[in-house]
């Protein structure tokens, strides 16, 4: 195999420099737990005591929500129990026997932030609020996360309820990769009862990009903010924990993030990156296509260039979909992805064509191998 150069493609890829002016992360952010989180590689651009295990409020709510998504349809009518009525904090006043669809609950409980929502949710899928926090640590440890553990599925304070910063920004990571919460949780207002109900997350109206947000309350957690934002295909989120300033914090956070880095895709699924040479074919050559893409998270400044390893040729009989080769992205040097290359085409043998000895015997070793 031999490494060839494509110049159209593999050109390095150069961006304008820039100088990240937040000196001192702990002077920068005022919670005491955080995170910044790239959300398609997981990559962490910036932390602050990340793993450490806090009371979380109602962004307890994500996974909630995230849960019921995968155990109800959004149709699916819910009949209020009476515990509802007794539930503390924010709500969307439901009444016992008061009968919504699941979907009409997951926008009281993501954009209203209901603590009553919760309870009819927990209540329907699993027939007490104990038993489907048990679906919630379950679902946890699907996750691989750590430092979490529920007691309830609205965050109202309680022993042995806790998350960290991290493991929020995994919940977050997870649901919306769930379309049908990204649908409900990026809704800016929605009506239906007779009332309207509105995101908490401020924002949504005030930031550029911001996709969606829960926000939560408690004496004991202080404020927490689980946000997600993009540009330019760059998503990020945001996770502060026991922060008076979370506005603020989340806002500069980005201004961080999206200034300093960048999503690039220098080799894109289906994308032509060559061809090779094929012998006794009846076409002289066959093209070479990338089997996937590549999102590769950068620094501003940073280069990056892809070399396309492919063999100086091939002979007939090539199906169209196999293993030609591989693209190699590249990073100050390094290998950071490697992406199989695969045959554009079949190519099938011209019998009008004469094989050579070698040809032959390599004729009779592939059939000895198939």
């Amino acid at each position: 195999m031999k490494k060839h150069f494509i110049p159209a493609i593999a050109a390095t890829l150069v961006l304008a420099a820039f100088t990240v002016l937040y000196a001192n992360a702990e002077e920068t952010v005022g919670a005491r737990s955080a995170i910044l989180l790239e959300a398609s590689t997981g990559a962490v651009l910036y932390e602050k005591a990340p793993d450490e295990r806090l009371p979380i409020a109602s962004t307890t709510k994500l996974m909630t929500a995230l849960v019921a998504l995968e155990n109800a349809s959004l149709e699916e009518i819910v009949t209020v129990p009476g515990v509802c009525e007794t539930v503390e904090g924010s709500s969307m006043y439901l009444k016992a026997g008061q009968r919504l669809t699941m979907r009409e609950l997951l926008y009281g409980l993501l954009l209203e932030s209901g603590n009553d929502a919760a309870v009819a949710i927990a209540c329907h899928i699993s027939g007490s609020v104990e038993a489907f926090a048990s679906l919630m640590n379950d679902r946890a440890a699907v996750l691989g996360l750590e430092n979490t553990h529920y007691m309830n599925p609205h965050g109202l304070t309680q022993e042995d309820h806790y998350s960290s910063a991290r493991d929020l920004a995994l919940v977050m990571r997870e649901c919306m990769e769930n379309p049908l919460f990204a649908q409900i949780a990026s809704t800016r207002t929605v009506s239906f009862g007779g009332r309207t109900y509105t995101n908490h997350n401020k924002l949504m109206w005030s930031y550029e990009g911001m996709i969606t947000g829960k926000t939560g309350y408690t004496k004991k957690a202080g404020r927490t903010l689980v946000t997600c934002a993009e540009r330019d295909g760059l998503r990020l989120i945001c996770v502060t924990l026991n922060d008076g300033s979370d506005w603020e914090d989340h806002t500069a956070l980005y201004d961080m993030g999206f200034e300093g880095w960048r999503m690039l895709t220098p080799v894109k699924a289906g994308e032509i990156m060559g061809s090779v040479p094929v012998i006794s074919g009846l076409f002289p050559s066959v093209p070479v296509r990338a089997s996937t893409g590549a999102g590769i998270l950068t620094r501003v400044g940073e280069e990056l260039e892809v070399n396309v390893v492919l063999p100086k040729f091939v002979y007939a009989g090539i199906p169209e979909g196999g293993c030609a080769g591989v693209a190699e992205v590249k990073k100050d040097g390094v290998t950071v992805e490697e992406i199989r290359l695969e045959y554009a085409e079949s190519v099938d043998r011209d019998d009008s064509q004469r094989l050579r000895p070698l040809e032959r015997l390599k004729e009779k070793l592939k059939g000895a191998f198939d």
